[in-house]
């Protein structure tokens, strides 16, 4: 049976309104509710199922941020994972992370916790890069399925559905791979009481980027965060001919 690693991100509520900082160095998040990255969620219900099938036999949540990510941790042990990695970096280090950094210390972690599987949400909802995934497998050399609507299990092999711009495509691969959850792979299920206490005993395991030998060093400098232009009121047209006129003279509808 496999043993899966699954990384899950901290980010701000998916609910809230986010606002620019006054100085434009970044969005505010002190005092902002934070949960799972939704796509995360979707990756740990799919280990969880896995397990449910005697396909997978240890989940092993990964999530690299401050203290309070551990919040995000147990909420994956609610979930069903088995255990937890909690790769603290804060202050400035955190602000700079990036994913290439976070692909590093996956790699690391697979390798050192001998996975057969890592499954991550194909994107974060905070900088929506969607480049996790596919720089863990380059890292590591594993084959990726990304952004995948299905995951079926056979002998030694992966059939992926996975989502493209021209429809579905399905392709083998064989374990070890890197998987990126898409959104319709699976409903995640909501952490029971029973559960959250529970998580509250599973092993959690606290490591730093130093003692990974992983270099967080910034690789891009943020020049500006600003909001986007607020959009013009529409208006109603009486008739296509107005139509046709208004879209030739290029004004808004």
């Amino acid at each position: 049976m496999a043993r899966v690693l699954v990384g899950v991100k901290r980010v701000i509520d998916y609910a809230v309104k986010i606002r620019v900082k006054p100085d434009k160095s970044g969005v505010v998040t002190d005092g902002i509710k934070h949960s799972m990255n939704p796509f995360d969620e979707i990756a740990i219900e799919e280990a969880v199922r896995m397990k449910e099938k005697k396909l997978a036999s240890e989940i092993i949540a990964v999530t690299c941020g401050p203290t309070q990510a551990q919040e995000t941790l147990r909420t994956a042990l609610a979930m069903g994972a088995d255990r937890g990695i909690h790769v603290e970096i804060s202050g400035p280090e955190y602000d700079t992370l990036q994913p290439i950094h976070v692909s590093k210390i996956l790699a690391k972690l697979a390798q050192n916790e001998k996975a057969d599987i890592v499954i991550v949400g194909k994107q974060a909802i905070d900088d929506d890069c969607n480049q996790t995934a596919q720089m863990t497998a380059g890292i590591l050399d594993w084959p990726a399925g990304t952004f995948c609507s299905k995951i079926e299990h056979g002998q030694g092999e992966l059939t992926v559905t996975r989502e493209v711009d021209g429809g579905l495509e399905v392709v083998k691969i064989k374990t070890p791979a890197v998987l990126s959850a898409d959104l319709r792979l699976n409903e995640p299920r909501y952490a029971t009481l029973p559960n959250i206490m529970k998580a509250k005993k599973k092993p959690v395991q606290k490591i730093t980027t130093k003692e990974l030998d992983i270099d967080t060093t910034s690789r891009i400098e943020v020049i500006s965060v600003e909001d986007p232009p607020v959009r013009q009121a529409g208006s109603i047209l009486p008739d296509v001919d107005s139509l046709v006129v208004k879209l030739k003279e290029g004004g808004h509808i």
